[in-house]
């Protein structure tokens, strides 16, 4: 009896969706991947689930008022996030996939009602890590920004010796740069072919948020109005340098615990071993006794 009407929910659920997908003008599956993958800086293509999702996601987002100061920081996340979204889709986003996962309950209520405050807890934390996977994409690149600046601007120190056209000076060091930071330059340089070189160089601060490409921003933005930099940027050669290394030191002080755990792993197995030959040779002298 409790198979046949787990069918039949399943059943019922399925009629329902193709009846509201043809009521609300949902598009098909393939029409929500392309509109999905459209725009994504990876080529990994989206899943039917997560068509689903985004599906419903649009059209809730028109029920969805963010106030400006939000809107326009969500958009500026999105955007060097590399997320394809506007701030209301996203936010429908993680609220429909949060609301997926609570249609579970109505099933389980009758199948398995223990397993129902599982499916809510799982839901809340769905939504929040939905919401927050911009600013951890964000942080996750200005991570590996960061780590690039202090060769970057060691590069510009020496160039400033003998050009200060910064545009060239960003063309010629994207050929080395990390993925993250190519495709910031890219952007980047450009803007500054379509536009005043100042003005661009302040978007590209803006975009990313980060105390050390501010300093180097202001740094290329007094070279830009024929400022004598070259000290500026030694010194700030050497602050990044310095902060590199504290960097360093605080990635290798990590390291020590996780060796540990192997290190105690290695110690009971040799352990292990010792005992296994003493314990037979226990066993065979017993053996010779008796």
């Amino acid at each position: 009896m409790m198979t046949q009407l787990f069918f039949t929910g399943i059943l019922l659920a399925v009629g329902l969706y193709f009846i509201l997908a043809d009521v609300l003008k949902l598009p098909t599956m393939k029409t929500a991947k392309a509109m999905l993958g459209a725009g994504r800086e990876s080529k990994k293509a989206a899943k039917t689930v997560e068509a689903w999702l985004m599906s419903g996601a649009v059209k809730l987002s028109q029920y969805i008022r963010i106030d400006e100061y939000k809107h326009s920081r969500m958009a500026n996340i999105l955007k060097a996030a590399g997320i394809s979204m506007t701030p209301e889709v996203y936010s429908a986003y993680a609220i429909t996939k949060a609301g997926a996962i609570l249609l579970g309950v109505i099933p389980c209520l009758i199948l398995l009602p223990l397993l129902s405050p599982v499916l809510i807890i799982l839901a809340v934390l769905s939504y929040f890590k939905e919401i927050r996977k911009a600013d951890e994409q964000l942080k996750a690149k200005r991570d590996q920004i960061e780590g690039e600046l202090p060769r970057f601007v060691a590069t510009i120190e020496q160039t400033l010796k003998t050009s200060r056209d910064v545009l060239a000076m960003m063309e010629n060091y994207k050929k080395n740069a990390g993925p993250a930071f190519v495709l910031e330059l890219d952007v980047l340089t450009a803007d500054m072919r379509s536009s005043s070189y100042e003005a661009s160089l302040t978007r590209f601060e803006a975009r990313l948020n980060s105390p050390m490409l501010s300093d180097v921003v202001r740094g290329l933005i007094g070279v830009l109005r024929g400022d004598d930099s070259a000290v500026y940027f030694q010194m700030l050669a050497h602050d990044f340098k310095a902060l590199e290394l504290q960097r360093l030191k605080g990635q290798a002080q990590k390291i020590p615990p996780k060796i540990r755990v192997f290190s105690f792993v290695m110690l009971m197995c040799f352990l292990l071993t010792y005992l296994a030959i003493i314990a037979l040779e226990i066993l065979n002298s017993l053996g010779n006794m008796f």
